[in-house]
């Protein structure tokens, strides 16, 4: 199907569910506040509250191209503006689908009964869903204004079996995804959270991919503050998959450029940029390894090649440290001994930028979890280790409900 074809195709098809869930969360409303006399200023609002998301899909689907360097902030303003807006009334029409189930079932029921007793029009549902859909707003709206900027620092201990002792208590700064095409101007925020690092006293400080979302200019405004970072044994990095400029509407020119730009930005940032490469640590006459693939992810780009960056590293050896953007790359090639590394690190999940996490009660829980089945935190299987960052910046919905972005503190040591 030629692309102009798949894209009205594509058009049609979303906005048919768009058009949907806003009969359903319109009709879930009306049974609720129609006979109210406020109902001329509701219902006038929500209205223009339609216009106004479908202008922001619009222009998200069609001026992304050229928007995303001429009008960054509009076109960010679009993208919060239909988030916090479409994702309640998604949840309201939710609540009036089930409501349509059960009326439906009801006057079934009443029909093969031979009854004629009417059914609630104002049920326990219609309330539900208003409830639900407001605090969805609310927490949508939290998640584009300070959400995102909440950082949090995760203090993490890894006991790995073949540590030496003169690593006993080394520490790694992890930082993943940082996404920074997601940010308008240099948020001071974001700025405070990367000067913070140095304080944490790293001995490394390790990027594991997903610096851009499409394209290497992007990162150009950002390459002081990363210049910023410090640590006594350097900064790592690698590639993930959103660095190879694979997603934009890009001629194969623009991406080789883009591509070639973006790994001298790691270098300008003080990066040593690990393309299927390694490199030892060394203290005391003992050494480990850092390994680090280009991005390599089931359904996504395969550029890695362990088997390469593996490669005179004496992995088999040596307590080895691998940076793989995709954590189903540790699943497919590491885990379970398929390679000797014993801690990999990961990103790419975002923890979905949405989710529930109450350690002390045991539960975590995010809708990332119906794609991957290690999506955030520290997992152990056959004592190898896999960590996923939670992820630095944002991609598409620009916020984190639940999720705040990550910059983590590994601590390796004796087991």
């Amino acid at each position: 199907m030629p692309s102009i074809a798949r894209m009205i195709f594509s058009f049609v098809f979303i906005s048919a569910i768009l058009a949907f869930v806003e009969w359903l969360s319109f009709r879930l409303l009306s049974r609720r506040f129609s006979e109210r006399a406020e109902w001329y200023w509701i219902r006038n609002t929500w209205l223009s509250l339609v216009v106004l998301i479908w202008i922001a899909f619009v222009i998200n689907g069609f001026m992304w191209p050229t928007w995303r360097s001429t009008h960054p902030r509009l076109l960010s303003v679009m993208s919060i503006s239909f988030f916090v807006m479409f994702i309640p009334k998604l949840v309201m029409a939710g609540f009036e689908l089930l409501e349509l189930f059960r009326s439906g079932g009801g006057i079934l029921f009443n029909r093969m009964a031979g009854s004629s007793r009417p059914i609630s029009r104002e049920s326990f549902l219609t309330q539900l869903g208003l409830g639900a859909a407001g605090l969805t707003f609310a927490s949508f709206l939290y998640g584009v204004t300070w959400g995102k900027y909440a950082f949090r620092v995760e203090q993490i201990k890894v006991p790995i079996p073949n540590l030496p002792s003169a690593f006993n208590g080394f520490r790694m700064v992890q930082i993943s995804d940082a996404h920074l095409g997601s940010f308008v101007d240099t948020p001071r925020p974001v700025l405070e959270a990367l000067e913070g690092i140095n304080a944490l006293k790293p001995d490394v400080i390790l990027f594991t991919g997903d610096l851009v979302n499409t394209h290497a200019d992007e990162a150009e405004p950002w390459i002081e503050a990363f210049r910023g970072l410090h640590a006594p044994l350097g900064k790592f990095s690698i590639m993930g998959n959103h660095d190879y400029a694979d997603y934009g509407p890009f001629e194969e020119f623009e991406r080789e450029a883009s591509r070639k730009r973006i790994k001298e930005i790691h270098a300008e940032m003080g990066f040593r940029l690990l393309l299927n490469e390694h490199h030892h640590f060394e203290r005391e006459g003992e050494r480990i390894a850092l390994i680090g693939v280009e991005n390599w992810g089931k359904g996504f780009r395969r550029s890695g090649d362990l088997s390469a960056a593996m490669k005179g590293s004496d992995a088999e050896d040596l307590c080895s440290i691998l940076m793989s953007h995709d954590p189903t790359h540790w699943e497919e090639e590491v885990m379970n001994g398929k390679a000797p590394i014993e801690l990999t690190l990961s990103g790419h999940t975002h923890g979905m930028q949405f989710g529930i996490e109450i350690p002390w009660l045991g539960i975590k829980w995010s809708p990332s979890q119906w794609r991957y089945s290690r999506w955030a935190g520290l997992y152990e299987e056959a004592s190898q280790f896999l960590h996923i960052n939670r992820g630095f910046g944002v991609l598409g919905f620009h916020g984190r409900v639940g999720m705040p972005p990550e910059i983590t503190v590994l601590e390796i040591e004796q087991a």
